[in-house]
């Protein structure tokens, strides 16, 4: 059996994150909010605890979901879509402070490429590329530094795009809209097998210390993008307002390419 593995957050990407980590020999401990979870996760062999955090403190028994892990993953969403207002900020300082003075040596921290911004002219995002300056971006940076300046653990910030799979598709919700903006925007998506190959990658070639972004090639537009694939499924294409000149971005993933000699199984 290898390392102990810590997955904070086994909602839908950590749950089946956490199976693939059990499946490589690693032994598994993971974080869920509710309750009704725990007989899930024991089912699957990893060992459960409830875990929240709140403005005041983390709510449950965080050192021993951290007890003997030297790896530990942070997938947390911000929640910040649905309320910007979301103090998420305050929450992840409360967690940094229980990982500082736990066993974890490494962590990779699931981030987002929403923290940088859409443009008329659909520039190319690489790491260096500056980040938004909007509210939202900000606070997702402010946690970003929070764990990369940290001196008492590495890591891996890993920038994933819009995550997708058969179960979880945006095809289905844009289905039939009409007077959707950006038809001519790149879209930037990832499959869920490849977030889980990416992190597995990262901790066996040890990537630590390190920004990469992760997007899935090619980049189409999102008109025809979403067209073939509703058609494919099926279900109503939507419709697109072109009169307004399309904002978007084109994510690079050539440095996690490169770094990890990654070849992406699922592509757009």
């Amino acid at each position: 059996m290898r390392h102990k593995i810590c997955v904070i957050g086994c909602g839908w990407l950590g749950f089946e994150l956490a199976k693939q980590l059990l499946e490589n020999d690693y032994q598994v401990n993971g974080s869920t909010t509710s309750e009704d979870k725990i007989p899930k996760l024991e089912q699957a062999n990893i060992t459960p605890f409830i875990i929240q955090l709140s403005l005041e403190g983390v709510i449950g028994n965080i050192e021993a979901c951290l007890d003997h892990c030297e790896i530990l993953i942070v997938n947390i969403p911000p929640g910040l879509r649905k309320n910007p207002e979301h103090n998420y900020v305050q929450q992840m300082i409360h967690l940094v402070k229980h990982i500082e003075t736990a066993s974890v040596k490494h962590v990779v921290l699931i981030g987002s490429t929403s923290v940088y911004d859409d443009d008329e002219t659909c520039p190319i995002i690489t790491e260096d590329t500056p980040t938004s300056k909007s509210k939202t971006a900000s606070k997702l940076v402010m946690v970003e530094r929070l764990f990369q300046q940290n001196k008492n653990f590495d890591t891996t910030l890993l920038r994933f795009s819009g995550l997708f799979a058969e179960d979880r598709h945006p095809a289905r919700f844009l289905s039939g809209k009409q007077n959707l903006k950006n038809a001519d925007a790149p879209v930037n998506l990832i499959h869920r097998n490849d977030c889980i190959g990416i992190i597995l990658s990262i901790i066996k070639q040890q990537a630590w210390s390190t920004t990469l972004n992760a997007s899935t090639l090619p980049h189409p537009t999102k008109k025809a993008y979403y067209t073939s694939v509703c058609k494919a499924m099926n279900i109503p294409v939507p419709e697109f307002d072109e009169s307004i000149k399309s904002k978007g971005k084109y994510i690079d993933s050539q440095k996690l390419v490169r770094v990890l000699n990654y070849d992406f199984k699922v592509k757009l």
